[in-house]
Formats: structure tokens, sequence, C-alpha cells
């Protein structure tokens, strides 16, 4: 079979020239195109994703403090974590956050859905007053919450002994520390859940209630047999998002307590970032995040499986 052949029959050369056809030339530019589109999030990803992910696996195996050379030490810092009982006070105090902090979110943005799921005047005004939180920094709503903690000059305290109450440690005792971050937390985070809760209220269908209604069902049962099956969906989705942010818990414990009192509210990304950047144990902090992500995963999975089995999903 000669070359005359092989033209006349590929769509892609011009019979006539012998060279690619228009079309040929137009999905190749394009193409080309498109990868020059990309190429920034390429490179991004490469940068800032692919890199520092494969170099923090490398520094497991080694001790690094940034100034010398790193060092080979096989499995020294797979060693030392499991030695370590600080850092699983670390995990511990962020499981006592995520048990405060998941269910009273969970319930204060599904009551405010409901309720501005309503026929209310100045809804929008609310909802927004609610979100708004949200959108604010969270550096800037820790230092806000941390002059209301305030032992002697907070306003919370203040309003306590105007009516006659004791002041409260908030931030200064072990007991009440981790709480009151949780609580400060949810203030923060509440509006983004209302709004999901919001997006699952509105698609129930209406024809449910109006049935309920015409055999008299009150407005708990209402929710009850209704309003709370409809949404799992959504509840299964913030429990888990709600999860995930609750692990990344960082700077509430860094600007207000620092850890402390008697490292309380010491988080497992806190003291990762205290390995690194206080200590400069590079190596170490590498093996502490690497075996944090793994754990995150599993209770991830583990609670999406266990939900999932409860609501029936």
């Amino acid at each position: 079979m000669d070359e005359r052949h092989l033209t006349s029959h590929n769509p892609a050369v011009s019979t006539s020239t012998g060279r690619p056809s228009m079309g040929h030339r137009r999905r190749h530019h394009t193409a080309s195109a498109g990868y020059v589109l990309v190429l920034p999030y390429i490179a991004h990803f490469l940068t800032f994703v692919a890199f520092p992910l494969v170099f923090s696996f490398v520094l497991i195996f080694h001790r690094w403090d940034i100034l010398s050379p790193m060092q080979w030490i096989g499995l020294g810092n797979v060693h030392r974590l499991l030695h370590d009982r600080l850092f699983f006070r670390a995990l511990a105090n962020t499981g006592i956050f995520l048990l405060i902090h998941i269910p009273l979110q969970i319930v204060i943005a599904l009551a405010l859905a409901v309720f501005l799921n309503q026929k209310l005047r100045l809804r929008g005004f609310f909802r927004a007053v609610f979100f708004l939180p949200v959108v604010v920094s969270g550096v800037v709503t820790t230092m806000l919450w941390d002059s209301l903690y305030a032992q002697d000059t907070g306003v919370l305290n203040n309003v306590l002994s105007s009516l006659g109450l004791g002041r409260v440690p908030w931030l200064t005792s072990p007991t009440m520390a981790m709480p009151s971050i949780a609580i400060m937390a949810t203030w923060k985070n509440v509006g983004l859940y209302i709004v999901l809760f919001l997006v699952g209220l509105q698609s129930v269908p209406q024809h449910l209630y109006e049935a309920a209604d015409i055999e008299g069902a009150s407005q708990w049962r209402k929710f009850r047999h209704i309003t709370l099956p409809m949404v799992n969906p959504t509840v299964v989705m913030v429990v888990i998002l709600s999860t995930i942010g609750g692990f990344s818990l960082f700077i509430e414990p860094y600007i207000m307590t620092g850890g402390g009192p008697i490292r309380s509210t010491l988080s497992a990304v806190l003291y990762i970032y205290h390995q690194a950047f206080q200590f400069n144990h590079m190596g170490y902090a590498a093996t502490l995040g690497f075996f944090f992500a793994l754990i995150v995963f599993m209770v991830v999975l583990l609670q999406k499986r266990v939900v999932e089995q409860e609501t029936g999903l």
C-alpha cells in the first residue's frame, strides 16, 4: 500500500495537498490551548500538593531540623510516636472537643434552620446575621471571644456578676477551657450548617405537612415523623463536615490558651505545629501528620458507615 493510498483514506489529511486538514489543525490548536490553560493548575498541584506530600513522606525516615543535613533514622520517628504520651493526650483533647462541638452544632443549626424556614418578617436579615460569623476571619472571631471570656474584664463575667452570679474561669480552668472553645467554634460555624439545613428543609414535599394537618398532627409530631427523616441526608453531611473541621482545631487554642491550662486544650494539630516550628523536629512532625491523617480518615469512614446504617441511607 503506497503513501498516496494512505493519504486518501486519512480524514485528518487533505487529499489535495497531502497536508493536515483545516478541521484537524483546529482541533490541534484547541487541544494545545487547553493544555496551556491547565498548566497553572498542574504547576500549583505539583508545587503545593504533590511535592510537599512526597517530601513529608521522605521526612518520616529522617531527623531534620531545617538547618542541618537530614539524617536517616529508619523507623525511629514511628517508635517515638508510639511512646509519646503527650501526643495521645492531644488526641484525647481533640476527641473531647468533637464530642461537645458536633452535637451542639447540629442541634443549634437544625433548630435555627427550622425557625428561619418559617414565614417571618425580616427573615433574610436574620439569615444574614447568623451567617455573618462564617465569613469573618477565624483570627478575628477568636480574639473577640478571647476578650469576651476574660476573667476580670470580659463581658460574659460582667453580666454574670451583675446578675449576682460568680465569675466563671472560662479559659483558665482545665475543666472549662475546652468546652469554652467548643462554644466559640460552634458560634463561628453554625451559620454554614444553618444554610445546609435550610436547603434540606426546603426540599421536603409540602403535601406531607398538609396531610399531617388534616390528621391533626402537632408541630412536634410533624417535626419528629416528617422533618427529621427527610433531612437525614443533610444530618449525615453535617456530621462528616463537622468531624473533619473539628479535627483541624488549631487557631482557637493557639490564640486563646496556647494549649493550656495544664495542656487541657492542646489539640493534635497544635501539637504537630509545636513539633515542627517550635522545636524544629520536622521528621517527627511529618510522622505525626501522616498518623493523624490516617486516624481522621478511619474515623470519618467509620462514622459514615454507622450513620448510614442508623438512617438507612
